[in-house]
């Protein structure tokens, strides 16, 4: 055993580094900023404005706990796995397992939701477009990105991600002076109070994968100091952005009129009517600018022209981050070893990359865009609260691990953001439950992932001698090593 530890240890792939500060904030904003362009529009019909609200500040305050405490783990154990390889030091083999697949639930099922939003925003300007079509090949695009290296991807994701933000400032300084607190008002409770749980996941997905900056602070220069400058500039952004998206496209017309088409919506005695089989818009924005200006305005063209910069952003950096997830559970032994392999002229994790590809469009072709966003988001959860936990856990086995960054407010600040994270999991799976229908059920879709991911350890994983001793001796403390062996 020790002669093949020595042997895959020394030999094991490394990733380049070649990430700055500012590379991780565009990396950041770059995997999240998606979410300001789609999706959070659909918790509305069941949310309204004060349900999506209110869930919006549970999910702020949520992530701004869970960053702050996941920058800890990030600085102290900067490698490519992200919250697996810290729950495998905090919560064992099999608890470290698990939240590996928690993590690539979230990323195999999130950038095929955004890549539906681009073909939305296609189909949008070419009616003629088959929006699953511009998925698969916005996924295979993307992919091919990632491909030719980790430098060139991320210097995309930066610039794109620049452009992105201005076009959402530009968005917001548009539509501020229309907002009326009316439009904020009417119809706020279509559900009551149960509307907050409803719109939970939606309001998620305005930071959901925002942890993927982790994942890139094993190719990060300085990582004990430039993880918590990522992170920090990147969830600032992203509040910011987040709750003005939210205000200025409601403010103008209400919820209604960016959850669907004009064509779909009438007004009777001053209410707006939904008609019946009304189907909800992937394009939020371009509904809001809608409000105040017609389709021929250049600014409304300028506008949807580079609408797509956002899901671009968030595609392109959650395949960077998918890639490195799957990529260390193939080097560590806890996936087929073939998802571990590096290209060596590229430096990228090129197997874990196509598989993801691969996984991504099998959930284009039988998912829709809400059942992908609620099965990412619900992935998301298990992974905070796992990942918390781990924290906790390496605190008190590992007292000596070098942190350069600690958490404040230790232990509030992890449990804070575990106890929500559970309360959010436990929202979105008794939403989601429909027993009436079984198949359609995305609560049992997501049980079965975890059901077979565990089945898949007990029969394969546990089995096999080299599931340590596969792994770098800077994921695995030197204390278990002795253990196995």
């Amino acid at each position: 055993m020790s002669a093949v530890r020595q042997e895959t240890a020394g030999q094991a792939p490394e990733l380049q580094k070649s990430l700055g500060p500012w590379t991780l904030w565009g990396l950041g904003v770059g995997y999240v900023i998606a979410g300001e362009y789609f999706g959070w529009n659909i918790g509305l019909p069941a949310g309204g404005t004060g349900g999506l609200l209110v869930a919006f500040v549970l999910v702020t305050i949520m992530y701004i706990a869970f960053v702050l405490s996941y920058a800890e783990l990030a600085c102290a154990i900067p490698k490519a796995g992200g919250g697996f390889v810290y729950a495998l030091r905090g919560l064992g083999r099999f608890g470290g397992y698990m939240t590996g697949i928690t993590q690539l639930i979230e990323f195999v099922f999130a950038p095929p939701a955004i890549a539906m939003a681009l073909g939305a925003y296609a189909q949008m300007n070419w009616s003629w477009m088959d929006p699953k079509l511009v998925a698969i090949l916005s996924l295979s695009a993307f992919t091919a990105l990632n491909l030719i290296g980790v430098k060139q991807a991320a210097i995309f994701e930066l610039v794109v991600t620049v452009l992105a933000v201005g076009e959402l400032l530009l968005f917001m300084g548009v539509t501020a002076p229309h907002v009326r607190a009316e439009n904020l008002l009417a119809n706020a409770w279509p559900s009551g109070w149960t509307g907050i749980i409803a719109a939970l996941p939606f309001a998620v997905w305005f930071y959901l994968a925002i942890e993927g900056v982790a994942n890139a602070a094993e190719e990060t220069k300085n990582p004990q100091r430039n993880v918590l400058i990522g992170f920090g500039t990147a969830l600032a952004t992203l509040v910011f952005l987040a709750g003005g998206v939210l205000i200025c496209a409601v403010g103008v017309g209400g919820w209604e009129r960016v959850v669907y088409a004009p064509d779909q919506i009438s007004a009777v005695s001053g209410q707006l009517v939904i008609g019946e089989g009304a189907k909800a818009s992937d394009s939020p924005l371009p509904l809001a600018l809608g409000q105040i200006m017609p389709p021929t305005h250049p600014l409304y063209q300028l506008l949807i022209g580079i609408g797509g910069l956002g899901l671009i952003c968030s595609l392109n950096g959650i395949i960077f981050a998918a890639g490195r997830s799957l990529f260390e559970m193939g080097r560590a032994g806890y996936l087929p070893a073939g998802l571990g392999t590096i290209q060596p002229r590229t430096h990228a994790p090129w197997v874990s990359l196509v598989v993801n590809w691969a996984l991504g469009v099998l959930a284009v072709l039988f998912f829709d865009t809400a059942g992908m966003i609620i099965i990412s988001a619900m992935g998301a959860a298990l992974l905070y609260i796992l990942s918390m936990e781990a924290l906790v856990q390496l605190r008190r086995k590992e007292p000596e691990l070098p942190r350069p960054y600690r958490v404040p407010f230790y232990p509030l600040m992890p449990r804070l953001a575990q106890w929500l994270a559970i309360a959010l999991l436990l929202a979105m799976l008794w939403q989601n439950l429909n027993p009436n229908n079984w198949r359609a059920s995305l609560s049992l879709h997501f049980f079965a992932c975890l059901f077979v991911a565990a089945i898949y350890y007990v029969v394969v994983v546990r089995r096999s001698l080299l599931v340590v001793d596969r792994l770098p001796e800077q994921i695995t403390s030197s204390a278990e090593l002795r253990t196995i062996e």
